[in-house]
């Protein structure tokens, strides 16, 4: 089906993506995922190509312009090209929009030029060993000093995605006592400084996919972080995170489709070129059906994160509507993928072949950004059950 999300301005910067990723990614990505990471002059590059600076302000060296379709497009030729390279996602997608929309005049000023350059990488420590979709139960405590200038920090956060390599990483943490009747209250955004004592990177994951994503531990022992670097105002970071979550899940949703659609296009260029039997295995009967049955779920999942941009830019999109999006999305291209794999056969198993990625790489997005069971949970809240 036609799509009309998308504008002549969108699509030239889709081919510029498309060129880059095909020059400065995709020649590189085995070995960087082999390094389990990616070097960090690539996030220069993508500093110099403006990657960085679409949404950020005027005032401080960007585009400043509001529309999340950019970034779609980004999700949309990574995807396309099998590749991710993960901490450019938090960087723009998780945390632009806390120090945009509740960073000081200050703080601002004196990030977001590094921000947009890809000079200063930056993070977002949220999960815990102990706490993953429940916000409300992070135990990351930070208390004011004697002298009331800095914030002393105590803590540990685990799965912290571009966490080994950031300069700046946004922790959620509590700054006020625990309150059982009101498990929301008390927390707060602190801005920490990578180089500050105390702060250290404990084990670099070994995940089963996102192999290219540097993912880590991250411990903090008597940080101290000034107060000036509270982000917004203290106890307010749960109100904070929720209405960030949309966005969040926004792309995830985005994701989903674009992977569904690369693993439908991996799966006809394959059977197109492999032989069994004598012939294609195009030819089989089974493998179009299967293939018809993929091409009509991505281009439903197209239809629903469409509709989910379009509502965005109109400032419409709600917690339920981004639930919806993501739960769908991230559902289908898991069943889409594991099609596409077994069109491919033993070789749809082998990491040469970027579907063998997909179908890794994938799996974890029924999990980040809240699970699909607190999608449901959060749909049925939304029905009124």
């Amino acid at each position: 089906m036609r799509r009309t999300v998308f504008t002549s301005d969108h699509e030239a910067f889709r081919a510029t993506i498309r060129e880059f990723v095909a020059k400065e990614v995709t020649p590189h990505y085995a070995d960087w995922e082999q390094d389990g990471k990616v070097p960090r002059a690539l996030y220069r590059k993508l500093g110099e190509l403006g990657v960085f600076g679409i949404q950020v302000p005027e005032e401080y060296g960007g585009a400043g312009v509001t529309d999340f379709k950019y970034h779609a497009v980004l999700r949309e030729e990574t995807a396309r090209a099998g590749v991710t390279f993960g901490a450019d996602v938090v960087h723009t997608c998780l945390v632009l929009p806390y120090l945009v929309e509740f960073g000081s005049e200050e703080q601002k000023r004196r990030w977001l030029p590094g921000f947009l350059s890809g000079a200063l990488m930056t993070a977002i420590a949220m999960t815990e060993p102990g706490t993953g979709s429940d916000l409300a139960g992070i135990a990351t405590r930070a208390h004011v000093s004697e002298d009331g200038t800095h914030y002393v920090l105590n803590g540990s956060k685990t799965f912290i995605t571009g966490g080994a390599q950031a300069d700046l990483i946004l922790v959620v943490c509590r700054t006020a006592p625990y309150d059982p009747a009101n498990r929301r209250a008390g927390l707060s955004i602190l801005c920490v400084d990578t180089a500050s004592e105390g702060f250290a990177v404990g084990r670099k994951l070994d995940k089963i996919g996102l192999r290219a994503q540097d993912t880590a531990e991250l411990s903090f022992t008597d940080v101290r972080v000034p107060v000036e670097n509270l982000l917004g105002e203290a106890g307010a970071a749960f109100s904070y995170l929720t209405r960030n979550l949309v966005v969040e899940r926004l792309g995830a949703a985005i994701s989903g489709y674009a992977t569904a659609a690369a693993a439908v296009g991996f799966a006809k260029e394959y059977v197109l070129e492999r032989e069994v039997f004598g012939r294609p295995v195009a030819a089989f009967q089974n493998t179009k059906f299967v293939l018809a049955e993929c091409a009509a779920e991505t281009e439903a999942a197209q239809a629903f994160v469409d509709r989910a941009l379009d509502l965005h830019a109109a400032g419409e999109l709600t917690p339920a509507d981004a639930a919806k999006a993501k739960l769908f999305c991230s559902e289908t291209a898991g069943r889409v993928i594991d099609k596409c794999l077994q069109l491919h056969g033993g070789y749809g198993y082998m990491l040469e072949y970027p579907i063998a990625r997909l179908y890794a790489d994938t799996r974890v997005s029924r999990i980040y950004a809240g699970t699909s069971e607190v999608m449901k949970t959060i749909i049925a809240k939304d029905l009124g059950l």
